[in-house]
């Protein structure tokens, strides 16, 4: 099986044996309250989706990933993971605090806080989403954060699946499955949509290529107008219960938020995945982007530059634009179809959005009717 990034899988988690002890404690100390979203990135680090990080970014390992794509160690990393204050003597350095999930009272985690640090916004956007407009829903988020960050090692007291636990197993589980199946290459398609049926000819093809296919939308943060997380685990259970053969397939969600960082987080995406244990992963036209900050083919293209030619898990590069064919009969695109406009069925997000806000089925070649019954039922199926 492939090995996780940087040789090893991390686990911050604290044992069984000692948590009452350790939170016992915790409630002693000093408490910081964190997003959501911060909440997520505590739990990724801890059950070693982020390996090997085993913290938040100390200023060495911030600098390096913004000016070289690496952390210090010299292993491939492209957007940091960090905690932000508001106020520098909110924590201080050597301190040893307690993490608390918005919204909740229990400990959600230690953190050993080894230095507080400040930031170049403008520095950091530029590096990681490739330009400083705050229209960008990445850099915009980026400018709400905190003027300091706090880099520290984690130890996860608070170990809550969430609301959809069945699907939000860790790389220490996933691994186990893949291993009990006999899976030695293993495809992750990363997602934020419903499925159509260009998605579902496409996991299909790469299914006839490896072992076993490993869909995994993100659930967490997202921008207006992507679709609720329940809806897309709803649409896909579907899918996978009617089209796919089950023994195949593995539904698990990704607790991230998305950044739009276009090329940088494809190479993000494709860690993760590889600590879940996926030897490939499915990085199509504009991959993690948004609006026109990216070229169509730039999150295809990165995983060609030298500095990330040891990351193991190989991409599967989908170019061009589909449709349905009807001359064809089949999913096409203009790299394996000569048919004009006639003959095709858009696949656009922008054409489903709008037939569904309308009420509207999309035609069958475009999206499975068992999918559409399934966002048909929801009375909001869009973040707002």
């Amino acid at each position: 099986m492939i090995a996780p990034h940087g040789g090893r899988l991390v686990n911050r988690i604290v044992p069984q044996q000692e948590l009452a002890n350790a939170c016992q404690e915790a409630e002693e100390l000093h408490k910081v309250f964190v997003n959501s979203g911060i909440a997520n990135d505590v739990r990724n680090i801890a059950h070693g989706v982020f390996s090997p990080l085993e913290g938040f970014a100390s200023s060495q390992d911030f600098e390096a990933i913004i000016q070289s794509n690496q952390l210090t160690s010299g292993v491939a990393w492209t957007i940091p993971i960090v905690l932000d204050i508001s106020e520098r003597d909110s924590v201080s350095e050597g301190q040893i605090v307690c993490l608390v999930e918005q919204g909740r009272s229990d400990p959600l985690a230690i953190l050993e806080a080894e230095e507080v640090y400040c930031w170049n916004k403008q520095a950091a956007a530029e590096a990681i989403f490739g330009t400083t407009d705050t229209q960008h829903p990445g850099v915009g988020r980026l400018h709400q954060r905190g003027d300091y960050l706090v880099g520290g090692k984690v130890s996860l007291l608070g170990n809550d699946p969430g609301p959809y636990a069945r699907f939000n197993l860790p790389p220490a589980r996933t691994r186990d499955i893949f291993a009990q199946r006999g899976w030695q290459t293993v495809c992750a398609f990363q997602t934020r949509n419903v499925p159509h049926r260009g998605h579902e000819e496409l996991q299909k093809t790469v299914l006839g290529l490896v072992d076993g296919l490993f869909i995994q939308p993100v659930i967490g943060k997202k921008k207006p107008g992507d679709y609720r997380d329940e809806l897309i685990l709803d649409t896909y259970q579907v899918l996978i219960e009617n089209y796919y053969p089950p023994d195949r397939v593995v539904l698990n969600i990704l607790p991230f938020e998305m950044c739009y960082a276009g090329p940088k987080e494809a190479i993000m995406h494709a860690i993760m995945r590889k600590n879940y244990g996926c030897t490939h992963i499915i990085i199509g036209r504009d991959h993690a982007g948004v609006g026109d900050y990216y070229g169509e083919e730039d999150a295809i293209e990165i995983f060609d530059e030298p500095q990330f030619a040891d990351l193991q898990i190989q991409p599967i590069t989908i170019r061009g634009d589909f449709w349905y064919c009807t001359t064809c009969q089949r999913v096409a695109s203009d790299r394996t179809c000569p048919h004009g406009p006639d003959s095709q069925i858009s696949f656009s997000g922008t054409n489903i959005r709008q037939l569904i806000v309308e009420g509207q089925a999309p035609p069958p070649e475009v999206m499975r009717p068992e999918v559409f019954e399934v966002i048909q039922k929801s009375d909001q199926p869009f973040v707002e």
